[in-house]
């Protein structure tokens, strides 16, 4: 790996706090940029033109990458060469005026309030329905991401109080509430989830071994629960949109689920949160001073 590249991702994971997986994909992204360079015998970085940088862009292009994969590849070279920039490798930015491929907004599924409770209204059984009523409860009470989940540890949560501490991207920290059947759920498998520990694990969340829950045990389990209900796949971010969506049809308060959902950008959450033309409409004609005439 060329050092100015080690040095960038370092960058990223010490100085920018992102996560693994967020890493490894600048990481791959910058792989294929770092081939195309040593192809066309580039010596260093300075050398490459906004020419070159189209170049490599149509070639990826042409290999059948999705519009949506280009548009985060460009992002990645952007944010790659601003660092060479200020770290003085380079006193030039060829990804400057390159515009990413246009996207369609992909929206997660929102399921709606009747597919939920389907999915949800079960009676536990076993030890592994009081987890994942549990597991499913609060992804959607609290529309927390997959991998705030799996970290999540049993001092994070207060069933008191119905507040969990969540560690979200950027390794930010934030409090969301958690609904009473949540708090239910979770309660009912506390006294279960005793009876696997062997020894001082903290992850509220444990596989059969004791262990802190995988993200692919919790997909795999969510699949299995939709199957189960004849529903179509539910995934966990399905119920993170779903969450998000039914707090913001019921309140319009689009500050609010941004803060729920731990949204850096409000245009994040619009995007997440896309509301019907007739909501809107609703909200203007009660909100608005000059909606209705006199």
């Amino acid at each position: 790996m060329n050092k100015e590249v080690k040095n960038f991702l370092d960058f990223l994971e010490k100085v920018r706090n992102y996560s693994e997986h967020t890493v490894k994909n600048y990481s791959a992204d910058l792989k294929k940029f770092e081939e195309f360079k040593q192809q066309k015998n580039f010596k260093n970085w300075s050398s490459l033109t906004q020419h070159d940088i189209r170049d490599f862009i149509s070639g990826v292009r042409r290999a059948g990458v999705s519009p949506r994969s280009l548009a985060r590849l460009l992002s990645s070279l952007r944010s790659f060469y601003k660092f060479l920039n200020n770290e003085g490798y380079v006193s030039n930015n060829p990804t400057s005026g390159i515009n990413a491929p246009k996207l369609n907004s992909l929206l997660p599924k929102a399921m709606d309030t009747d597919m939920v409770n389907r999915l949800l209204d079960f009676e536990p059984s076993s030890w592994g329905d009081f987890r994942d009523k549990a597991i499913a409860e609060l992804l959607y009470s609290s529309g927390l991401r997959l991998s705030e989940l799996c970290q999540l540890n049993t001092t994070d949560i207060s069933l008191e109080n119905r507040i969990c501490r969540v560690l979200g991207k950027g390794n930010k920290e934030r409090e969301v509430p958690v609904g009473a059947l949540a708090i239910k759920a979770l309660k009912d498998w506390y006294v279960h989830r005793e009876k696997k520990l062997e020894n001082s694990e903290q992850a509220v969340f444990i596989n059969k071994s004791g262990s802190r829950i995988s993200a692919r045990s919790v997909q795999n389990i969510l699949k299995k629960m939709s199957s189960k209900m004849g529903l179509p796949f539910v995934n966990p971010h399905m119920l993170r949109h779903s969450f998000a969506s039914h707090i913001l049809e019921s309140s319009g308060d689009l500050r609010a689920v941004q803060e729920l959902l731990g949204h850096a950008n409000l245009s994040t959450t619009q995007i997440y949160t896309k509301l019907d033309f007739q909501h809107l409409a609703k909200v203007y004609d009660s909100s608005h001073p000059h909606a209705k005439s006199d």
